[in-house]
C-alpha cells in the first residue's frame, strides 16, 4: 500500500473530521417539523421525521437516512422507543416538533408540546465553549455530510453529537468507543438492532466489547452470545479489500485521549454509501449501496457460517474454519460425546477426553496453533512465557493455557505480556488460518504426555539442546526420512509394517537432543496439506536448529520461514545450516533438506509436495524439484491478483495496514 494512503488512514483515526453546515436549527428559529428535511451540505444524508410502516395514524420517528437513494435507509433513531403520532405531509399547528432551546439543548415534543426526547446539555457558565447563557445565541445545530447531527457553541466546540449515540449503524468516520474516559465498567458504545425492519425500537441483537474483559468483541441475542471475536493480543488496524467494488475498507482501533476506540473509513474514490449494521436477523454485517441493483449489498458478515455461533461445537469441540466447508472437530485428545447426535450435524454436546487427566503423573500439553482462544479465560497477568505455563502446569484444574506478547495499551493495564489460563471446559474454539489476526497457540492438557513438557502438533515448539557432538552430525535428510515414516498415514497405506514410529521417535529425538521426545503424534486424518506445511516447518527447524519464531526476530526478520526464503533467493541456504553440524554433514544434503522445507510451506496448498514424494527425495536425493514458490507467511502486496488475511499491530495512535480480505 502507498505511504499516501496510510496517511490518509492515519488522519482520519487520529482526528475524525468535521464538516460544513448546510441547513442547521438556531435559538429561537424555525423547529424542524414532519415534513421539513434538513439535508447535509454535500448531499449525503438527511434528518427529519420518518414513519417506518404503514399504520394509520402514522408513527413518527426523528431520524437520519441516506440521500439520494429510492430505499429510505436510516441509520440513526432519536425517539426508539417513544414513537409520535401524526403525518409526514405539510407542517401542521399541532405536529410534533425539533427545536434548539435557549439553553442549547435540542427537544423533541409531541403535538401536545410533551417533551419526549432531548439532548441534555447542561448549559451553564465556563462549559464546552460557553463564557455565560446569553453566548447560546450563537449555538447552532448541523447535519454533516458524514451523517453526524453535532450541536456547537459559538466559539465552535462540539457540545453534543449522535455519533456519540449510536443506535444500529457504525459509519465512515464515527468513532465506536470501546471505553469512554477513565471508567473501565459498562462505558462502552453498543450497536443495537431493530426489532423488525418496520420497527426501530430495541431489538434482540447487541454489538459490542466484553465489559468482563475487556479484550473481545460479541454478539447477544438478548443475554445470551451469538458470536465472539478472537480475542485481543492489541491495539491494530487492518483493511479488507472487497474485489467486487475494488475498494479498500481501513479499520482501526485507537487508545489515546482518554478513550477506546474503533474506526473505519473507505479508500478514495470508492463507493461512499457503506456502513456496518447490526441487523434486526442478528448479523453484524459491512453493507454497501449498489446503484446497479438499487439494493444494499452484504460485503461481510459474522457470524460468518453456522459453526462459528459460539458454543456451536459444544465443550472442547471446535470449528474448523480452515476447511471448505467449515464443521466441527474434536479437540485433539477428545471424542464427540455423543457420535450419534454428531453424525446427525448436532455437536451441543461436544467431545469428552479419550484418557482421564492424571495430574502430576504423565500429563503434559500438546501445542495446538492458529486457533481463535476459547471463551472463560482467567487473565494472569505479567508472566513470561516459562512463569504462564509453569501457572497451569502447577495447577491440577487447569486444562489449557495461551500466552501471547502484546501491545502495550491502558486496556490491559500496560502489561507487555498476556497469559490466560483456563479451568473448566473450552467453550467457542475456532481453528482459523495461519496468518489470521488474533490467532493463537493454545496449550491444550492432555494424558499421556511426559510430565511438564509441551508437544506440538505443527512443530512450532520444538526446542533443540546442546546434545552429543556425535550424534548431532547425523545426516539430516535421514533423520527427516524417519520423522516422514514415523508421521505420515498416506505412507502407512504404502509402506505396512516398516513404518515403526515408537522405535523411529526415539532415535530421531536421540540424534537430534530434540525435547520433547514424543512431539510426533497420530496423524491427523483430515488434513494432509496442513501436514505438509508442518512437516515443512519442522524441516527448517531441524536443520538451523532455530524455532519458527521468537520474541526477538531472527536476524531481523519475522520468523524463521522468511529468514529461510530470503537465504534461498540469495543463494546464501548454506548459512541457515546450524554450525554445530554444518563441518560435519553433506553440504547437498542438507541443502535438499532445506529445498524441501521451503517447498512444503509454499504459500498455495496444492503447490505442496505430497508425503510420498517427500520421502522419495529424502532417500534418494532428485535434481528434479520445482522451484520453491513465495512461502506463506510472506504479506500479498498486490492486491488486485491475490486477496489474503493479515494483521498488523501498532502502539498508540500508529497505524500500519496491510492487505487482508474479509471472511
Amino acid at each position: 500500500m502507498k505511504m499516501s494512503a496510510c496517511t490518509v488512514v492515519l488522519l482520519l483515526f487520529l482526528s475524525l473530521p468535521s464538516c460544513a453546515p448546510d441547513d442547521r436549527l438556531v435559538p429561537g428559529g424555525k423547529p424542524l417539523s414532519p415534513g421539513d428535511v434538513i439535508v447535509s451540505d454535500g448531499g449525503s444524508f438527511s434528518l427529519g421525521f420518518f414513519s417506518p410502516t404503514n399504520s394509520t395514524p402514522a408513527k413518527l420517528y426523528l431520524g437520519i437516512w441516506y440521500n439520494g437513494i429510492p430505499k429510505l435507509t436510516v441509520v440513526w433513531v432519536a425517539n426508539r422507543e417513544t414513537p409520535l403520532t401524526g403525518t409526514t405531509g405539510p407542517p401542521s399547528a399541532s405536529a410534533p416538533t425539533l427545536a434548539l432551546t435557549n439553553t442549547s439543548n435540542l427537544v423533541l415534543r409531541d403535538a401536545n408540546g410533551r417533551a419526549v426526547w432531548a439532548t441534555n446539555v447542561v448549559a451553564v457558565a465556563g462549559t464546552a465553549g460557553l463564557s455565560s447563557l446569553s453566548d447560546t445565541a450563537g449555538t447552532v445545530a448541523t447535519l454533516t455530510n458524514d451523517g453526524c447531527l453535532v450541536l456547537r457553541s459559538p466559539d465552535g466546540a462540539t457540545l453534543w453529537q449522535s455519533f456519540e449515540h449510536p443506535t444500529d449503524s457504525f459509519l465512515p468516520g464515527m468513532k465506536f468507543r470501546f471505553r469512554k474516559g477513565n471508567s473501565n465498567k459498562n462505558s462502552g458504545d453498543r450497536l443495537v438492532s431493530w426489532r423488525s425492519p418496520g420497527d426501530p425500537s430495541p431489538g434482540s441483537f447487541t454489538y459490542g466489547l466484553d465489559q468482563a474483559t475487556s479484550l473481545q468483541i460479541f454478539i447477544w441475542n438478548g443475554s445470551r452470545p451469538l458470536w465472539r471475536s478472537t480475542v485481543w493480543t492489541g491495539y491494530s488496524s487492518s483493511s479488507h479489500y472487497i474485489a467486487n467494488i475494488s475498494a479498500i475498507v481501513y479499520l482501526g482501533v485507537v487508545d489515546g485521549d482518554g478513550e477506546i476506540y474503533m474506526a473505519f473509513s473507505l479508500s478514495d474514490g470508492s463507493v461512499s454509501r457503506a456502513r456496518y449494521v447490526m441487523s434486526y436477523s442478528g448479523k453484524f454485517a459491512l453493507q454497501r449501496w449498489s446503484n446497479a441493483s438499487m439494493e444494499w449489498e452484504e460485503l461481510i458478515a459474522w457470524p460468518p457460517y453456522e459453526c462459528s455461533r459460539y458454543g456451536y461445537c459444544g465443550p472442547f469441540g471446535y470449528c474448523d474454519n480452515t476447511d471448505a466447508i467449515p464443521t466441527c472437530k474434536c479437540l485433539d485428545g477428545f471424542e464427540p460425546t455423543s457420535s450419534k447426535d454428531w453424525r446427525s450435524g448436532r455437536f451441543s454436546q461436544g467431545c469428552r477426553r479419550v484418557e482421564a487427566l492424571r495430574c502430576g503423573h504423565g500429563d503434559g500439553f500438546l501445542a495446538l496453533p492458529a486457533m481463535k482462544a476459547p471463551d472463560r479465560f482467567v487473565l494472569v497477568r505479567n508472566r513470561s512465557y516459562d512463569e504462564c505455563a509453569a501457572e497451569c502446569s502447577r495447577n491440577c484444574s487447569c486444562v489449557a493455557y495461551a500466552y501471547a506478547n502484546l501491545n502495550t495499551s491502558s486496556i490491559n493495564g500496560g502489561d507487555s505480556t498476556r497469559c490466560m489460563v483456563w479451568t473448566g471446559e473450552l467453550i467457542d474454539t475456532e481453528k482459523i488460518s495461519e496468518d489470521e489476526a488474533g490467532d493463537e497457540t493454545l496449550h491444550l492438557r492432555l494424558s499421556g504426555l511426559d510430565t511438564g513438557r509441551v508437544f506440538s502438533a505443527s512443530a512450532s515448539d520444538w526446542r533443540f539442546g546442546p546434545g552429543n557432538s556425535d550424534l548431532r552430525s547425523v545426516i539430516p535428510s535421514q533423520f527427516l526420512v524417519d520423522l516422514v515414516r514415523a508421521n505420515s498415514e498416506e505412507l502407512e497405506q504404502h509402506l505396512g509394517s516398516t513404518v515403526l514410529p515408537k522405535q523411529l521417535r526415539r532415535h530421531a529425538c536421540a540424534a537430534l537432543d530434540v525435547r520433547p521426545c514424543r512431539v510426533l503424534r497420530p496423524p491427523d486424518r483430515s488434513r494432509p496439506r496442513s501436514r505438509r506445511l508442518s512437516f515443512g516447518i519442522l524441516t527448517l527447524e531441524v536443520v538451523s536448529g532455530l524455532k519458527i519464531s521468537s520474541s526477538n526476530y531472527i536476524m531481523e526478520f519475522e520468523n524463521l520461514i522468511v529468514y529461510a526464503w530470503n537465504l534461498w533467493k540469495e543463494g546464501k541456504a548454506n548459512d541457515l545450516v546450524e554450525s554445530s553440524i554444518r563441518d560435519s554433514c553433506i553440504p547437498d544434503e542438507a541443502l535438499l533438506c532445506i529445498h524441501i522445507g521451503l517447498l512444503c510451506v509454499q504459500d498455495n496448498p496444492n503447490d505442496r509436495p505430497l508425503m510420498p514424494s517427500i520421502l522419495f527425495a529424502l532417500e534418494n536425493g532428485s535434481i528434479t524439484l520445482p522451484v520453491p514458490n513465495k512461502p506463506v507467511y510472506f504479506s500479498h502486496t498486490n492486491i488486485e491478483a491475490e486477496q489474503r488475511r493479515s494483521n498488523t499491530h501498532n502502539t498508540k495512535n500508529s497505524v500500519t495496514l496491510t492487505v487482508i480480505e474479509g471472511r
